[in-house]
């Protein structure tokens, strides 16, 4: 018992009748469908067995393909029909992958070695480890030619002896016969999938971007009804940030460019300005501090960025205090700096006692404590030891 796979006889097939010739639960298997079940990077086709929604489709060991359901049918005779939106898009995309594929390994001997068709973008894995903007769009190009060409689509189950006379692209990975795909004389691989019956039909492949993983390039892609959703949503982008400038949209990069530039200008004078106003702070601090022995101590629990509370104890100690700083935050820490005593010594036994742990030099140290709670009381011990 197996199903005959009508979608490799007529990739537009849309609708048929068939036979339930086993069941399990919500799945059932047909004696001929035209669902293409999930394969080779390419996802299941969704649709309808007698009006119930076909959510997944996967092939067993036996080839038998099975159709999950939304919800169980009773029935033994049925009429069948494709989400034919999905189909195309994924004929689409799997034959773009093909010809991009191609383009590659000829004008670079860059090969395939993965292949992932997602909802949003498709990616491919090639040889390499990096890749030009003019390789990418070089690539990009001759595909697309081959795409405008309309050049013929042709599958066919091909025997092992016909294969010595096909320049596949990659060499099958199973013996005896085989189903092979090709476009034209471009491209000769063997695949089970779906396909258009011309190039035309890709209509276009658009490179969105290129990562290294490892020792391969990750190629992400989108050909046809994606690639002009793609164009629609950037260019709409584009436009309204260039009526944001008040700009024409190929002036909008340069807009952005003078924006940012204004943006670093701004953000160096706004750390001048914070640095100034910290040592004006710290200053103050140091002026109005308690003094214990020779040493002039300003103690206080914070809640503030720790960085901008250590910069403050740093400063304060360039003025001649002594910081015992608490920084109130997610973990909280206690920070000691100054002159005129081990600043290290002083955080460790006190953090100690607070179930903490940290450390420095004899100027400056940190460290946490579990409780935010304990952080006046921790000052209070490190006063106290100062005493």
């Amino acid at each position: 018992m197996s199903t005959e796979r009508l979608y490799w006889h007529d990739a537009y097939l849309r609708e048929w009748s068939a036979q339930i010739i086993a069941s399990d639960q919500q799945r059932v298997a047909l004696d001929r469908s035209a669902f293409y079940p999930e394969a080779g990077g390419q996802p299941a086709d969704h649709g309808w067995i007698n009006g119930v929604a076909v959510v997944d489709v996967q092939i067993d060991e036996q080839d038998v393909i099975w159709h999950t359901l939304a919800e169980p049918i009773e029935a033994t005779n049925v009429e069948c029909r494709l989400d034919w939106q999905r189909r195309f898009d994924h004929m689409q995309q799997h034959h773009g992958q093909h010809l991009l594929s191609a383009a590659f390994d000829q004008l670079f001997n860059w090969r395939t070695v993965g292949f992932h068709l997602s909802a949003e973008y498709v990616t491919i894995d090639l040889t390499t480890s990096a890749a030009s903007p003019e390789q990418l769009a070089e690539a990009e190009d001759l595909a697309n030619h081959i795409i405008w060409q309309n050049l013929p689509i042709l599958t066919r189950i091909v025997s092992e002896d016909e294969l010595a006379s096909i320049a596949l692209r990659k060499a099958p990975t199973v013996t005896g016969a085989i189903r092979v795909v090709s476009a034209g004389d471009f491209d000769h691989s063997a695949c089970g999938g779906t396909h258009p019956n011309a190039t035309g039909a890709v209509g276009q492949i658009h490179i969105r971007r290129s990562e290294k993983r490892g020792d391969s390039l990750r190629i992400e892609f989108v050909c046809g009804g994606r690639a002009l959703q793609d164009l629609r949503w950037k260019n709409a982008m584009l436009g309204r940030i260039a009526a944001g400038f008040s700009v024409a949209p190929n002036q909008a990069e340069q807009a952005v460019e003078r924006l940012r530039e204004q943006e670093h200008q701004l953000r160096k004078q706004l750390q001048q300005a914070e640095q100034q106003l910290l040592e004006f702070e710290a200053k103050a601090l140091v002026e109005e501090a308690q003094t214990i022995g020779q040493l002039k101590v300003v103690a206080q629990v914070w809640q503030r960025e720790p960085q901008s509370v250590r910069q403050l104890a740093n400063l304060v100690a360039q003025a001649g205090g002594v910081a015992l700083f608490g920084v109130a935050a997610s973990k909280p820490q206690l920070i000691v700096a100054g002159q005129g005593l081990d600043c290290g010594a002083l955080l460790r036994q006190v953090v100690a006692e607070f179930g903490g742990k940290g450390g420095g030099s004899a100027q400056q140290a940190q460290g946490g404590i579990a409780n935010a709670h304990d952080l006046a009381a921790a000052i209070d011990l490190a006063l106290s030891r100062l005493s």
